[in-house]
């Protein structure tokens, strides 16, 4: 059964009940991938990887190496939204993946964009 994600004024049905999030961090140009869970309290952040650290991108304290990516699971609450910067500074936006389908938010400077789930 699929979950909705609201993604700044537009609702978006995903297939399951969550979604990643990847992206290259506008310093250091490393990876980072962010797995959510949509669930009555909010969006859940239910596990982290990085490909390097250095500029505030550093794996968590029980980060484990696999296949080039330090792997973790944050102890964070859930979340009621997700505020993603839009600045065009990366060369990439966001990417958002649902399963195998993925889409590019914020490659060009704009307004924030919001994640939250739907009403």
């Amino acid at each position: 059964m699929g979950s909705c994600l609201m993604v700044g004024a537009v609702a978006m049905t995903l297939s399951g009940s969550g979604f990643s999030l990847e992206w290259s961090h506008s310093i250091e140009h490393s990876g980072w991938r962010e797995w959510y869970s949509i669930t009555p309290a909010g969006l859940t952040l239910t596990r982290a990887a990085v490909q390097g650290s250095g500029a505030g991108m550093e794996p968590g304290p029980d980060a484990v190496l696999r296949d080039g990516w330090w792997e973790w699971v944050p102890k964070l609450p859930p979340q009621p939204s997700i505020t993603l910067a839009a600045s065009g500074a990366t060369g990439a936006g966001w990417r958002l993946c649902d399963g195998d389908k993925c889409r590019e938010l914020g490659r060009d400077p704009a307004q924030p964009i919001t994640l939250r789930p739907c009403p």
